[in-house]
């Protein structure tokens, strides 16, 4: 299971340059912008949670500058590839117990919310795409996981 999940963080972190990249090269603002500042703070969020640390975090939709999204990014992907490597098999079962925002409390399966940071990534990265063909970029990056995969394995 942790080769899996690296595999799939590692591609987060690829489709998220992606986007990230070609919000920057436009110079685009508002929606697009706002979008990928979520995903990273939802992730540096929910990184904080597995890790058992408090976030620092307070508001899931900052204004961040789109410029620095590839450190960001970076940084997030050390992060979770540091954390996963930590694990054995056994913990990726063990049981998160964590607040949101509001001060609810929660207890989720650290293999659930891995997938969910997955799942939650392609979603706003595909929202974000969607602003960006509405300003009229018709050239979106290629972000599928198979994609990936055979960018890192290409056929013979």
């Amino acid at each position: 299971m942790k080769s899996y999940f690296i595999r799939l963080f590692n591609y987060d972190q690829f489709a998220n340059r992606q986007i990230a990249d070609l919000i920057v090269k436009t110079g685009i603002n508002g929606k697009p912008v706002k979008l990928m500042t979520h995903l990273l703070v939802a992730e540096e969020v929910w990184l904080s949670r597995c890790m058992g640390q408090h976030t620092k975090v307070t508001e899931l939709w900052p204004d961040w500058d789109a410029a620095s999204y590839g450190a960001i990014i970076d940084k997030l992907h050390h992060g979770w590839i540091t954390f996963l490597n930590s694990l054995n098999e056994a913990g990726f079962d063990k049981i998160i117990t964590y607040r949101n925002l509001q001060g609810q409390l929660f207890e989720t399966a650290l293999c659930d919310i891995l997938a969910h940071v997955i799942n939650h990534g392609t979603h706003t990265r595909a929202q974000a795409g969607q602003h960006l063909k509405l300003t009229g970029d018709d050239k979106l990056p290629i972000t599928d996981y198979v994609y990936y995969l055979r960018q890192i394995n290409p056929a013979p």
